[in-house]
């Protein structure tokens, strides 16, 4: 499964009024791994950033001045993220922004939805925790994701931490009880191996007199269940 973790920066907080794109990042998820595969532009928006959104972003006029145009980028980064599940936090913001820039452009683009599906880890946020604070900021606390170096906002940072909110909020105990079903094996076995390398677990031959007392239990267990046990059978093996 190819995931895009996609965040934007913008020139104001509304396209219909002719806000612009100004920065795009994106970090790719193959089976909820990361890939170092990521896209990252910087977009001259061809018009003036509102000053609140410098504040936001620190991305000024003078850093865009000589950056590609929309029009330059627009099928290169469709290129990237075609086919895949976009990730955003507030998805409707920035699936926005994107199809108002599809829309200006001469060749005809559509919308992004055409191309990709959309997950909004705001909304998954909002119905796991409802009530509180879901910003990106509140979710990083409590899923103890690092955002220490997040004094402004910017595209590729902000994805990058979402991509470590997003496993955190998708791969805890509850997803792992139901991985089957859910069809995400690939969460367990990543928490496996992260769990085996931290604890790095020795591995013990069994003496005669533990494994028969280990067979004496499965006897029991055996006796117990009506000789319907299939989770300790037949394993050959004494090392456990």
């Amino acid at each position: 499964m190819r995931q895009i973790v996609l965040d934007t920066e913008t020139t104001g907080l509304n396209p219909a009024t002719g806000h612009r794109i100004i920065e795009i990042g994106c970090v790719e998820l193959i089976d909820r791994r990361r890939t170092g595969n990521n896209y990252h532009q910087y977009i001259n928006p061809e018009r003036d950033i509102d000053d609140g959104a410098i504040e936001v972003h620190g991305i000024t006029n003078e850093f865009l001045a000589d950056k590609p145009v929309m029009s330059e980028v627009c099928a290169e980064f469709l290129e990237y993220v075609k086919g895949g599940e976009l990730v955003i936090h507030n998805a409707d913001f920035d699936t926005g922004f994107i199809d108002a820039e599809f829309a200006l452009q001469k060749e005809s683009f559509g919308v992004i939805a055409d191309h990709c599906a959309v997950v909004d880890t705001l909304k998954m946020a909002r119905d796991l925790h409802p009530g509180q604070k879901n910003n990106l900021d509140a979710l990083c606390r409590r899923y103890e994701v690092d955002n220490s170096q997040r004094d402004l906002h910017g595209a590729l940072l902000d994805a990058r931490i979402l991509a470590d909110v997003y496993l955190a909020m998708t791969g805890g105990q509850g997803s792992l009880l139901d991985t089957e079903k859910a069809g995400v094996g690939a969460v367990q076995q990543e928490s496996f191996e992260r769990i085996k390398e931290q604890l790095d677990l020795p591995i013990l031959d069994l003496s005669a007199d533990e494994l028969a007392a280990h067979e004496k239990m499965l006897d029991l267990i055996r006796e117990k269940s009506a000789d319907k046990i299939v989770i300790w059978e037949d394993q050959g093996s004494s090392k456990h």
